[in-house]
């Protein structure tokens, strides 16, 4: 089961707040519902998989449980670079599943108001498939896409994460 961030309608509360963890991409900053971010851990040794699509970068052992770690960078089509001391991987909870998402850095944890959360535009950012990106806040003088990364993958490829772990 999923929670949505939506933003908010005529008659509904504005005053709830809700907590991110913005992170980065590049140039590009995103942010993911804080409740949904098991852990943060730098970069460890990636088991690689043959035969996987390009975003899967392979496998970790992470306290005796196996998890998929995928390159968003991959996922959203943009060219890859070396991993450094900002690398870390946020290993969340999708759909029930523990995976790992490589990301450039993570920037901090944020509290926003409903009333913040603008409707996603109505076209693909940067390559970024609209049915998961939940909406836009304007924080610190940028843009930050929310996303709801459980609503990346289909069935087949969860089923298939799955598989790995």
């Amino acid at each position: 089961m999923s929670t949505a961030i939506v933003p908010v309608k005529a008659g509904e509360s504005k005053s709830e707040l809700i907590q991110l963890v913005s992170f980065n991409l590049g140039a590009e900053e995103y942010a993911v519902e804080v409740l949904k971010v098991r852990e943060i851990i730098r970069m460890t040794p990636i088991t690689h998989i043959p035969n996987t699509p390009p975003s899967v970068e392979g496998i970790i052992n992470l306290r005796g449980k196996v998890i998929p770690i995928i390159s968003l960078r991959n996922r959203f089509g943009m060219s890859s670079t070396e991993d450094d001391q900002h690398t870390r991987i946020m290993v969340m909870d999708i759909d029930g599943k523990l995976m790992g998402f490589i990301v450039d850095g993570v920037s901090e944890v944020i509290r926003i108001s409903n009333a913040e959360i603008q409707p996603p535009p109505s076209i693909a950012a940067g390559g970024i498939d609209q049915d998961f990106i939940c909406g836009v806040i304007k924080h610190a003088e940028q843009l930050l896409l929310m996303l709801q990364l459980d609503r990346m993958f289909t069935s087949e490829e969860q089923d298939a994460f799955a598989g790995m772990a």
